[in-house]
């Protein structure tokens, strides 16, 4: 059964650092582009960083220059680094296909950033 499995959220002050792990029952990450996703209450799920399966990156203009992805195939994980984090920031984080979502999404993990 196809999972995506999200962790390393936390409750975090204004301009700390996080990183989340993006981890996969049933996927095989090395031959998919992967994203990371976010939903904050009363707000839609935005995309906030891709990177394909050649390793190429992109991130929103929201987090450039704060945020970066990465991948470990050899783990088969996604990782997004979150640096300088606002308060804006807050959200749950998910992963998934990027640009278009795939797979069932997973539970997600919570990123609270307070000022």
């Amino acid at each position: 059964q196809v999972r995506l499995m999200e962790s390393g959220g936390g409750w975090m002050q204004a301009g700390e650092s996080l990183r989340l792990s993006c981890t996969s029952a049933g996927i095989d990450f090395r031959f998919n582009d992967m994203g990371w996703y976010r939903q904050s209450p009363g707000n839609q799920r935005e995309l906030v960083a891709t990177i394909t399966s050649g390793g190429r990156t992109n991130t929103a203009d929201s987090v450039k220059g704060r945020f970066t992805i990465s991948r470990d195939n050899a783990k088969n994980t996604v990782y997004l680094q979150m640096n300088s984090l606002k308060p804006e920031d807050t959200a749950v984080y998910y992963c998934n296909t990027a640009p278009t979502s795939f797979y069932p999404w997973g539970q997600g993990t919570q990123v609270t950033v307070s000022s």
